[in-house]
């Protein structure tokens, strides 16, 4: 059966912003929530189809794929974490539990059902990476300051909820008697509520630690582009699970490459001899130097390609090329026997422009360019 649109499920516009598409889910996610609606294998699904459409639409890069290519770009291997219907109770929750909200210890909540688990908070950095660490991929070794249990830390059984970390209501209404959950206040929903804690930590009983983390950044990110590392956010009280660390990629200039998407531009620079004569030139890549031939006659504005000498495609679709860019440098200052030669170059007819129908116009080249 064909997916349905992920706007459609969440009931908003193409158009909507980070915040109407997390009020859109957390609408969804309640209305179809397990506990509302136990043994319920359709609203369970529809529960999973929310979580699937937010996944997508609350990360820019995905959800920019997604408005270009729709469900395609994320099947065969296209990357989109839980994408498909694979993602389970326990991914969900673990992923977007703080959606909920929730008091007591202060992070969301992870669980299908019965107890909840308390999420710790997510951390977020910037990792710089230079043109030729973006084309290769690397991993890099970063330091973070994060919240973990403090030693020494004990947890009870929450008294008010009895560890189940839900309060049950009865109220009288004009349709009868009606029963509702809601996470207990006292534990915040956790079941559990501090025991004993050691003087130096907080009042969740956690403590701030520095540790190194290792990130393995994949070939072809863009600046912008968010990677998580799960787990390796803020820790949670008892039982609860970690929060993520989401690494933001910031794309260190290059002193001579400008990336275009997959492609790189690079500018080179030929004298009047060299355009006249041809030559051979060495330049920058992201994998190294080579040298490429310049042929004789060449124009100013010749575009160059060396295919396959971009950047990788963050989604496995091979390579982009490297286009140099001919520029012939014109001299601003002649001694009197180079002035004396021009001048009398100045009415020699092989010095008269006279472009073929193959030296194509700087629009065309363009245009070729971008097509």
């Amino acid at each position: 059966m064909a997916k349905r649109d992920f706007y459609e499920i969440l009931g908003i516009s193409k158009g909507a912003s980070a915040a109407e598409i997390k009020k859109a889910y957390r609408k969804k996610a309640i209305e179809f929530h397990p506990d509302k609606n136990p043994d319920d294998k359709d609203a369970e699904a529809k529960f999973k189809e929310a979580a699937e459409a937010y996944e997508i639409l609350s990360d820019e890069n995905k959800k920019a794929r997604y408005d270009q290519y729709g469900h395609q770009a994320f099947e065969n291997g296209g990357g989109g974490g839980g994408y498909g219907g694979g993602m389970n109770m326990d991914d969900i929750f673990s992923q977007f539990g703080d959606i909920f909200g929730g008091g007591g210890f202060g992070g969301g909540f992870g669980g299908g059902g019965g107890q909840r688990r308390v999420k710790g908070s997510n951390l977020r950095i910037r990792v710089k990476l230079t043109l030729e660490e973006i084309a290769n991929g690397v991993e890099k070794k970063v330091k973070v300051k994060r919240k973990v249990q403090a030693p020494g830390t004990t947890y009870k059984t929450c008294s008010t909820c009895q560890g189940s970390g839900q309060v049950t209501r009865i109220a009288n209404t004009i349709l009868g008697r009606m029963q509702t959950s809601a996470p207990c206040n006292v534990c915040g929903g956790a079941g559990q509520t501090i025991d004993k804690k050691p003087s130096d930590a907080d009042a969740q009983g956690l403590k701030v630690s520095e540790e190194t983390v290792s990130i393995k950044i994949p070939a072809g990110v863009v600046d912008g582009m968010q990677l998580k590392v799960s787990g390796k956010g803020n820790e949670a009280p008892g039982n609860g699970i970690s929060g993520d660390l989401i690494v933001v990629i910031e794309e260190e200039q290059h002193d001579k490459l400008q990336r275009e998407g997959d492609n790189l531009h690079y500018d080179l620079y030929v004298s009047f001899p060299d355009a006249v004569l041809g030559t051979s030139k060495e330049i920058d890549t992201v994998t190294g130097k080579v040298r490429i031939k310049v042929e004789a006659g060449v124009q100013s504005g010749k575009i160059l390609r060396l295919r396959g000498k971009g950047i990788p495609s963050i989604n496995g679709y091979g390579k982009g090329d490297l286009l140099v860019h001919v520029n012939v440098w014109t001299p601003k200052t002649l001694n009197k026997q180079q002035k004396d030669f021009f001048e009398a170059m100045q009415d020699d007819e092989h010095f008269d422009p006279k472009p073929e129908s193959s030296d194509k116009s700087f629009f065309e080249k363009v245009k070729d360019m971008f097509s």
